[in-house]
């Protein structure tokens, strides 16, 4: 028999399922009562091999997270980007700059919406779609509440052909208005390809004095999520949702 392909995984957690409202490239789990609300923008992970499918909306994984999210509040949108492998004149590089364009898009349709309180969002990061968080590391708007961080790439790699601008610990490190809350999910068993940057990120924030809230998945692998159904893993994702939930409650 065929194994599973981790992607396409149970999600550790079981919430009620919430239809997704589907538009272009964003998928919305809207939350009941009131609105308009906060919103967290989900960023998946990648670089994906071109045509691949299904694409990342619709793994279970980002279906839970959306679901749960809207169950305790916010709105909450997975936003899909075009982070491929292309083939370049020197050779295979990941396409950042696209995805990057794909997520400021994203960003700004969320925040146009009138659901969506436009002065309350956060971005959750995850996997290689940590290196997409630089720009708004270092741009640091107002509206931004706070950033996650799960099993996330955190610096460039060079097999890859990343454009050394995507660079989280050198945005963080960059003089301006403080930076925005940041969660970074931690797991234990990470390859040293990506614990190696984790820790010079988080060594960079402390000697720049940003806070940086750590939560640790001692026996978790990359992807825990949907890998390890563990009450370990379970109670890491619903303190990760707890934290940018509790981000985004409050009103300026």
């Amino acid at each position: 028999m065929e194994e599973t392909p981790s992607f396409l995984r149970p999600f550790v957690l079981a919430p009620s399922d919430r239809h997704a409202e589907r538009e272009l490239n964003l998928d919305w789990y809207l939350p009941d009562g009131d609105v308009p609300c906060p919103a967290v923008i989900l960023v998946h992970g990648g670089p994906l091999p071109p045509g691949m499918s299904p694409t990342p909306r619709d793994w279970p994984v980002y279906r839970g997270y959306g679901s749960l999210l809207a169950s305790l509040g916010p709105v909450a949108v997975t936003a899909e980007h075009r982070l491929r492998m292309v083939v370049g004149p020197d050779g295979p590089c990941a396409d950042y700059p696209l995805a990057a364009q794909d997520v400021a898009g994203a960003v700004e349709r969320v925040r146009a919406d009138p659901r969506v309180d436009p002065e309350r969002i956060a971005l959750w990061f995850f996997s290689g779609g940590g290196l997409l968080s630089t720009d708004w590391l270092r741009e640091r708007p107002e509206w931004l509440r706070a950033v996650a961080l799960t099993y996330p790439l955190l610096a460039p790699l060079t097999e890859w052909g990343i454009d050394p601008r995507f660079a989280p610990a050198a945005a963080i490190g960059e003089a301006g208005r403080p930076v925005p809350p940041i969660l970074l999910t931690r797991v234990g068993l990470e390859r040293h390809l990506l614990a190696e940057p984790v820790a010079m990120f988080l060594q960079t924030a402390g000697d720049n004095g940003v806070p940086v809230d750590v939560l640790d998945v001692p026996n978790g692998q990359h992807g825990f999520d949907m890998l390890d159904h563990t009450d370990e893993s379970r109670q890491a994702v619903e303190k990760a949702a707890a934290w940018i939930t509790e981000r985004l409650s409050g009103q300026r």
